[in-house]
């Protein structure tokens, strides 16, 4: 599958490459010799020769190559697909519920540009990069086969490649079955608590399972709580909180279809004299019920990426730091704040500054109870900066 081609990169260059990353930008190559097009899987060697590792090329992306792997010896077949994908899995079992879990997080399990997320029977992939696209039903069947030898029944799989990205590849965006069609609202449970989960039309693949880990952890704090989810989405963290015996929850997002299928998940757990839901902007909603006297145990805020680029940091910044504020002077002297950022531009030290400021603003000292990132079924990978993004943390708010 590797064609008889390498690019070779400028002296200096590849610094990523080299600190553990897997990408070679444009920028980066000083030439390519041999015949390829792009999604083919070529060699990449260093301005000296040094081989350096087998990808797949699109000169259409910035990201020219995407690393398959590093090592010479290994051919990029069907076989090595296979190992990948296994390793993938076993890894899930050894460190999450795999009822629902995602099982291929791209270059974090070194299958650059695919996701793959599992919700109960149903798998939901999403494409990303040219090259990752050509083997999609490669690594697909590989996982099938893998999850059946393992008793794992897959009854159907729904394709969200529909992210804006996949343009910039020279890809056209897609949603569709890649099975036999089935009901794309699939009943899954996570933490004890029972969502219904778009595939078709929620966002992302339908569900964010990376806070899964966090969730659990609002369930400690919020028995005999009355507690403020914003930005809930599907309800998550609200109906973690319920579950966990709160005495009632507000949980509030803009989206009227958002709060709608939260409203359903609501009555699904038998919850929906615990939780009121309301749609409304959690910046304008905020500093009302602080004009109201309200006043909360357990204020939770789970807002959508503020920033996707280096460039809108500042305006991010400003953007956490208002919310951190207003949450922070919602809640009782001695209850809790759980605050996110799910921006991988947004590091945990400028996060953890941010939050900083907006208590000091609040006259309000924090006290560190616990932070948490991403759920393992998202790993980490060590010098590829892009796999952590999210970033969780639990206060109180003292005096």
């Amino acid at each position: 599958m590797v064609k008889d081609a390498f690019a070779t990169l400028k002296k200096g260059e590849g610094r990523a490459l080299k600190a553990g990353g897997l990408w070679v930008y444009d920028n980066e190559i000083d030439s390519v010799a041999g015949s390829f097009t792009d999604g083919d899987i070529i060699s990449v060697r260093d301005f000296d020769g040094y081989f350096m590792g087998y990808g797949f090329i699109n000169t259409r992306s910035k990201i020219a190559i995407r690393i398959l792997s590093r090592r010479r010896q290994d051919l990029i077949t069907p076989d090595f697909l296979r190992r990948r994908v296994q390793d993938a899995w076993d890894y899930r079992k050894q460190v999450i519920d795999t009822s629902c879990c995602r099982i291929l997080f791209g270059e974090a399990d070194f299958l650059p540009g695919i996701v793959v997320d599992k919700f109960s029977d149903v798998l939901v992939v999403e494409s990303l990069a040219l090259g990752i696209d050509r083997l999609k039903p490669l690594i697909l069947e590989a996982l099938t086969d893998i999850l059946a030898r393992d008793g794992v029944s897959i009854r159907g799989i729904y394709e969200r490649s529909d992210a804006k990205v996949r343009e910039q590849e020279g890809m056209p965006r897609f949603k569709g079955f890649l099975s036999a069609p089935f009901d794309t609202n699939v009943e899954i449970c996570e933490n004890g608590v029972r969502y219904l989960v778009d595939v078709r039309d929620g966002q992302k693949t339908g569900f964010f399972l990376d806070q899964k880990n966090n969730r659990a952890a609002i369930q400690k704090l919020s028995k005999n709580k009355k507690v403020l989810d914003c930005f809930t989405h599907t309800g998550s963290f609200a109906l973690n909180a319920a579950a966990a015996g709160a005495t009632s929850v507000l949980a509030v997002d803009a989206s009227e279809t958002a709060i709608r299928q939260a409203r359903e998940n609501a009555h699904l757990n038998g919850l929906e004299t615990t939780v009121r839901f309301q749609t409304a902007d959690v910046f304008d909603l905020l500093p009302e019920l602080e004009a109201q006297g309200e006043s909360f145990d357990l204020v939770i805020l789970d807002p959508p990426a503020f920033t996707k680029s280096r460039s809108s940091v500042k305006n991010a910044v400003r953007g956490y730091r208002e919310i951190n504020l207003r949450g922070i002077r919602l809640i009782r002297p001695g209850g809790f704040l759980a605050t996110c950022s799910c921006s991988h531009f947004m590091d945990a030290q400028l996060f953890a500054k941010t939050i900083q400021e907006a208590a000091k603003s609040a006259h309000k000292r924090l006290r560190q109870v616990a932070f948490y990132t991403q759920a393992p079924d998202h790993p980490i990978l060590w010098g590829l900066d892009t796999s952590y993004y999210l970033k969780f943390y639990i206060f109180q708010i003292c005096e």
